[in-house]
C-alpha cells in the first residue's frame, strides 16, 4: 500500500460523500492508496453514508466505527494504527482541506527523502480577531513554558512517512494532544501553505469552550511550568510574609503604632487563601491525569471495523 488517507469524522453524513468522490477523482492515477474514515460516535447518518461508500468505492475503503464520541485525538490514533501506506496523510471530513495538497505533500517527500513528514499551515487565518488574539497568545505562551517547539498555525493536515507513523503510535498516553507529540518525536518536517476552503456543509463542532479544553490539554501535556508557577507563587507570597511581619514588629516597638486589625488580618487571609486554591487546581489538574492515566484505559474502543477488502 503506497498512501493511507485517515479521515475523522463526527456528525459529517454529508460531507464523507463528497470528500470520498473528490480523492477518487482525483487519485484516479495514483497507484495504491486507501481510505480509513473514523466515525467518531457520530448520531447523524455518517455511518449509514461510509457503508455505502465501502460497497460501491473503487478503491480500499476501511470504517473504524468508535463505540461512543472519544474526540478527534483517538480518532486521529486509531487511524495511524490502522493505516498500512508508506505514506500517511490526516485530512478532515468537512471538506475544508482539499485533497489535491496531499498529492503535493506525497510529491514532495518523493522528491526530498532528508523530510520524514509535510505539516500543511495557514497563510491567512479566515477567524475573527478575538480567536485569532486567543490562539497567538496560547502560541506565544507554550513555546516559552514548554522544552516542545509549536510551529504558529501549524494544522493536523500533515503527510507522514511510515518511520514516523510507527514513531507516533508509540506514545499511547490517553490524553493526547498531537501537535505536540509530532513536534516531540523529532523528524524532519516541511511546512507547506495551503488555503482553507469553506465548510461544504454543517457546522463546526469547534466552540471557543472546546479550544479552550484542547489547549489547556496541550500546556499540561507537555510542560510543568504551571506547577512551578504555584511554587514560585508560594514563595513570594512567604517572602512577602515575613517582610510584613518585621514592618508590623517595627511599628508597634518604635513607634508605638497599633497593629492592624480586622480589616487587614481578613484581607490577608483571603488572599493567600486564593493563593493555596489557586496551586491545589493546578496540582489536582495534574493528579488527576496521573490518576486516569495509571488506570491504563484504551484510548478508543471500537464497535466494529468495516473493510470493503473482505
Amino acid at each position: 500500500m503506497k498512501l493511507s488517507l485517515v479521515i475523522p469524522c463526527y456528525n459529517e453524513e454529508e460531507n464523507v460523500l463528497l470528500i470520498h468522490d473528490r480523492i477518487e477523482s482525483l487519485f484516479l492515477d495514483f497507484c495504491e492508496y486507501e481510505m480509513i474514515f473514523i466515525n467518531d460516535g457520530s448520531n447523524d447518518k455518517t455511518l449509514e453514508n461510509l457503508k455505502k461508500i465501502a460497497k460501491s468505492s473503487k478503491c480500499h475503503v476501511k470504517i473504524i466505527d468508535f463505540s461512543r464520541n472519544f474526540g478527534k485525538e483517538a480518532a486521529i490514533y486509531a487511524g495511524l494504527k490502522e493505516a498500512k501506506g508508506e505514506f500517511v496523510s490526516l485530512i478532515d471530513a468537512d471538506m475544508q482541506q482539499d485533497p489535491k495538497y496531499v498529492l503535493d505533500m506525497v510529491s514532495f517527500l518523493l522528491d526530498n527523502p532528508y523530510y520524514d513528514s509535510v505539516a500543511m499551515y495557514q497563510e491567512k487565518r479566515k477567524e475573527g480577531r478575538v480567536l485569532t488574539f486567543f490562539k497567538k497568545t496560547f502560541y506565544k505562551l507554550i513555546n516559552k513554558i514548554s522544552d516542545t517547539k509549536f510551529t504558529e498555525n501549524a494544522s493536523d493536515f500533515r503527510t507522514f512517512r511510515r518511520s514516523m507513523v510507527d514513531s507516533i503510535l508509540q506514545m499511547q498516553e490517553y490524553y493526547r494532544f498531537s501537535k505536540g507529540i509530532f513536534s516531540w518525536i523529532g523528524f524532519h518536517t516541511y511546512y507547506m501553505p495551503y488555503r482553507v476552503l469553506k465548510r461544504a456543509t454543517g457546522s463546526t463542532k469547534w466552540s471557543f469552550r472546546k479550544l479552550f479544553k484542547y489547549a489547556l490539554d496541550g500546556i499540561i501535556s507537555f510542560t510543568t511550568a504551571p506547577l512551578r508557577i504555584a511554587t514560585y507563587t508560594g514563595l513570594i507570597s512567604s517572602f512577602g510574609s515575613i517582610i510584613y511581619i518585621f514592618v508590623v514588629i517595627v511599628q508597634k516597638l518604635a513607634f508605638g503604632i497599633d497593629v492592624p486589625g480586622y480589616a487587614t488580618v481578613i484581607t490577608l487571609i483571603l488572599f493567600l487563601g486564593g493563593i493555596q486554591l489557586f496551586a491545589l487546581g493546578i496540582i489536582g489538574e495534574y493528579i488527576g491525569r496521573t490518576y486516569i492515566e495509571v488506570k491504563k484505559r484504551p484510548i478508543y474502543i471500537a464497535r466494529e471495523i468495516i473493510s470493503n477488502e473482505e
